[in-house]
């Protein structure tokens, strides 16, 4: 089953995964401390909720996966192509790094995003023993922060990318997702031929299909084990935070990976 209950926290898995044994999972706002607005499992600490909040939600999520906060490694998302490949945990009291893909093959390092609408991309090599997350708005889709994540994998850990597996979570739909000419004109760049592919009109205006968008990057990758969550922030604000639906008056979701 996709979605678990456990210790009051609604989460998705992929279905990809499960035979490996892997603790991931894409957080839904449900069984957290945190108040309107950011009501309830709010892990972002920059949209106004209070750090006590977010560092109660944060343990309540490592101590269902029975994995030690200090075992944390997250960074400053930026919406860019950055690719942190990380040896130990960083120390709670030290600085984010800025990006937005992070790998390891280190069993005690567990990775850590938050999204409220952007594209949370999972990764794993198998083979490798390798683990990944990527976080992908249009500028990183644009910019193929999965790309990056994948050529990192393959350089620095010997991956093939026929071996990876890939989970594209929660995240806005194409319905709800117009954009205007920046973002029209970037994907056309991006794709080429292919921007047929991601770029969707009704009623004249231009809709990006952010899933599509990144599905087609590992594809040419040569990723080819891709699930897709097929779940929009959006339209089921009722259990994920979309910073288009509420006006940008929400918190974010986590999404936590660990060999």
């Amino acid at each position: 089953m996709p979605f678990h209950e456990a210790d009051g926290l609604r989460y998705f898995t992929f279905d990809l995964f499960d035979r490996y044994q892997l603790a991931h999972g894409v957080f839904t706002r449900l069984g957290g401390v945190s108040p309107v607005p950011w009501a309830s499992l709010n892990l972002g600490g920059t949209v106004g909720d209070s750090r006590e909040h977010v560092i109660e939600n944060r343990r309540r999520i490592f101590a269902h996966f029975d994995r030690p906060v200090e075992s944390l490694f997250d960074s400053w998302q930026v919406h860019g192509t950055h690719v942190l490949c990380v040896e130990q945990p960083r120390p709670l009291d030290s600085p984010h790094q800025k990006a937005d893909a992070i790998l390891t093959d280190r069993p005690e390092i567990t990775l850590l995003m938050r999204f409220a609408d952007c594209v949370p991309i999972y990764l794993f090599d198998p083979s490798k023993r390798v683990i990944g997350l990527v976080h992908a708005g249009w500028r990183g889709t644009v910019d193929k922060a999965a790309r990056a994540a994948v050529e990192q994998m393959t350089a620095r850990y010997g991956s093939s990318p026929a071996d990876i597996l890939a989970g594209i979570g929660p995240s806005i739909c194409v319905e709800h997702y117009p954009v205007g000419a920046e973002v029209e004109n970037a994907a056309r760049l991006a794709f080429g031929e292919k921007a047929s592919l991601v770029l969707w009109r009704k009623n004249g205006v231009v809709h990006f299909d952010l899933w599509r968008a990144n599905q087609q990057v590992l594809e040419d990758c040569g990723v080819r084990q891709i699930e897709q969550s097929g779940l929009c922030t959006f339209c089921n604000n009722e259990e994920w935070y979309s910073h288009r639906a509420e006006n940008g008056r929400t918190g974010r979701f986590g999404a936590l990976l660990a060999l």
